[in-house]
Order: C-alpha cells, then sequence, then structure tokens
C-alpha cells in the first residue's frame, strides 16, 4: 500500500494533433499545444501523450512522470537503492538501462560516428552533443541573461546562479555547489582520488574531460582553429580565450582591484590572492596553493620528477617553461657557430 500511495495522478485536458503540409516533398506532423515539430505522425502521436495522458507524481520532489515504472525508477534517486550490478567491476546502479550503457565501457562498444571528424560514441544523445562542437548550436537559453547553451544540463546549472540555489555542501571545507556532481567531483581535491587513467601512459585524472584533453598530448589532436591567424587548439576553451588576444576583450573583472582578465582561470587564482584562499594542500609538506597546477609543480620537488627532457643534451626539468628557457641556450651557440667574426690581424 506504502508504493501505491506514492503515485498521484494528475488529469491534463485532452488535446489533438494535426498535420501540416510544409512542401511538396514531405509533411511535417505539428503539435497544436507546443507547436513542436515531429517528422512521423508516430512520434507526434507518442508525444502528444505529454498532453493528454495521466501523470505519476512523485511524493518526495513533486516530479512528474508519464509511466508508472518512470517514477519507480526515480524513487530510487530518494532511497539510494540500487539493484543492479555489474558482473565485471561490481560497480551498482538504479536503473537496468544505466548498467546496459555502462557494460559499452568494458566492451568498447561505439556504434555511434559522427559524419565530421569520425569520432565515434557509445550513445547516440554522446554524438548529437558532440555534433554541436561542429555546428556551433546552442539550442538552450537563460531566460534571465539570455546567455545560449549547448546542453540543458548546463543551462539547469548556470539558472542556479540567478537563484542562489546550492545545497550540496563540501564536509572537509564547507564549499556549496548547486549540483551533486559537482560536489562529487570537489571531494577528489580532498581524497586525493583519480579514477580516469590513461591508457598510454598510465597518469591519473580526477576528471574525464582532464583524461580526453591529456589523450590529445598523444593523438595530437587539434579541432579547433582560430579564423583569424588560423593557429590550432585542442580544446574549445582555449580557442575562445586566445580569441580575446585579437579583440583585446577581458570579460573577467575583479570586484576589489578592478584589475580584467581575458583567462577565466587567471581570474579566479587572482580573486584567491584577496581572500588568501588555498585549497590545494601538497600531501608531504602541508604547504597550501592557490590551484592544482600550482600544487602539480610544487609535488615534483618531492619526487624529484622531471618529466621535460631537451632533445639536445638530454637535461631533465621539473617545468615546460625552464625547459624552454634552457633551449634558448643550445639556439645562441648554434647561432653563434654561423656567424664566425674574423680575426683581426695586429699590425707590427
Amino acid at each position: 500500500m506504502a508504493a501505491v500511495n506514492m503515485f498521484k495522478k494528475l488529469n491534463v485536458e485532452s488535446t489533438s494533433v494535426m498535420e501540416i503540409g510544409v512542401d511538396t516533398e514531405k509533411t511535417q506532423h505539428q503539435c497544436s499545444v507546443c507547436l513542436k515539430f515531429f517528422s512521423s505522425r508516430t512520434s507526434l502521436v507518442k508525444h502528444s501523450n505529454i498532453h493528454t495522458e495521466k501523470k505519476y507524481q512523485c511524493s518526495e520532489c513533486v516530479k512528474v512522470f508519464l509511466r508508472k515504472y518512470n517514477l519507480v525508477r526515480h524513487m530510487t534517486t530518494h532511497t539510494g537503492e540500487k539493484l543492479h550490478q555489474c558482473l565485471v567491476c561490481l560497480k551498482h546502479f538504479s536503473g537496468k538501462s544505466y548498467l546496459v550503457t555502462h557494460m559499452k565501457v568494458h566492451t568498447g562498444e561505439k556504434a555511434y560516428q559522427c559524419s565530421e571528424c569520425l569520432k565515434e560514441f557509445m550513445l547516440k544523445s554522446h554524438l548529437l552533443r558532440h555534433k554541436r562542437t561542429h555546428t556551433g548550436e546552442k539550442p538552450y537559453q537563460c531566460s534571465v541573461c539570455s546567455k545560449d547553451f549547448t546542453e540543458k544540463y548546463h543551462l539547469t546549472i548556470h539558472m542556479k546562479n540567478h537563484t542562489g540555489d546550492k545545497p550540496y555542501q563540501c564536509s572537509v571545507c564547507l564549499k556549496v555547489f548547486p549540483v551533486k556532481s559537482s560536489l562529487l567531483r570537489h571531494t577528489r581535491v580532498h581524497t586525493g582520488e583519480k579514477p580516469y587513467q590513461c591508457s598510454e601512459c598510465q597518469i591519473g585524472f580526477s576528471l574525464k574531460a582532464h583524461l580526453e584533453r591529456h589523450l590529445r598530448t598523444h593523438s595530437g589532436e587539434k579541432p579547433y582553429h582560430c579564423s583569424v591567424c588560423l593557429k590550432d587548439f585542442a580544446l574549445k576553451p582555449t580557442l575562445v580565450t586566445h580569441m580575446r588576444t585579437h579583440t583585446g576583450e577581458k570579460p573577467h573583472q575583479c570586484p576589489v582591484c578592478l584589475k580584467s582578465f581575458s583567462d577565466q582561470s587567471y581570474f579566479k587564482k587572482h580573486l584567491k590572492m584577496h581572500t588568501g584562499e588555498k585549497p590545494y594542500q601538497c600531501t608531504v609538506c602541508v604547504k597550501g596553493f592557490f590551484d592544482n597546477s600550482s600544487l602539480n609543480k610544487h609535488l615534483k620537488t618531492h619526487t624529484r620528477e622531471k618529466p621535460y627532457k631537451c632533445s639536445v643534451c638530454l637535461k631533465g626539468f621539473t617545468q615546460k617553461y625552464l625547459l624552454a628557457t634552457h633551449s634558448q641556450v643550445h639556439s645562441e651557440n648554434a647561432l653563434l657557430k654561423q656567424i664566425r667574426i674574423p680575426k683581426v690581424k695586429e699590425s707590427c
């Protein structure tokens, strides 16, 4: 009986569907309620259920579902129940569809391919989302500031910047976040967990996006191109920041000293100079740092790791800029060898 009490059926007034001729080759089917178009009548009829069918409402968060089984699956987000287990890695999932999707990680199945760059994806939704990197399409717009987004999820997170809703708090540093996934990613700063590993060099990363960015150092892929100087970039945000060197735009301004920045990462790092916040801590000497990159550079002083090697003399360096400075020594020496200054004979 308790399960039955979860469901609240909502009656919605019935509506109609209609067909309109768009051109001589095909007919599009339009919903008379929300005016959305569909390529087939079957899709339209399925969609119309949103407006006509009785709905099931969650008693916890008042979210509404068309199907009873969708509500049952949703309730596991409140109870934390995960009945479906992967037989390979023993990870648990709340829904069978999530398990099926997860299994593709082990099988390596990628059935959906981009026609532009031939990149492959496990899910059709991932392919559709990826295609927007080529088309530049941003179909989701904020109703407050009119900012556009490629994904609905990003819009949802953005809207919380306007409402100030940040219900998820870190138990270590008490920092708050608008979504649970952001909190989970943040906790890796404290735990040091790096679940994403490069198959080439076995380096671990705390974020999947960081692994994907790193993989391009192996493949050399740079799919983003500057239309002004034709320079190529591995990441779209890097291209966006680079374009500001041409436009001179500096959209990030410090509210304390009014200094402006073209790069958001430099802006965030600068803000911590005013607050004194150093959330990245060395596990060896407990020294604090403003950002993760500074911590990683510091850690090499403990490990003695020197990953940057000179191709001429094979000398190792802890940081890339030190290698670049050192390389100038060889360039200058090579130039001096090419320029032969004739000796001046002393007159008797």
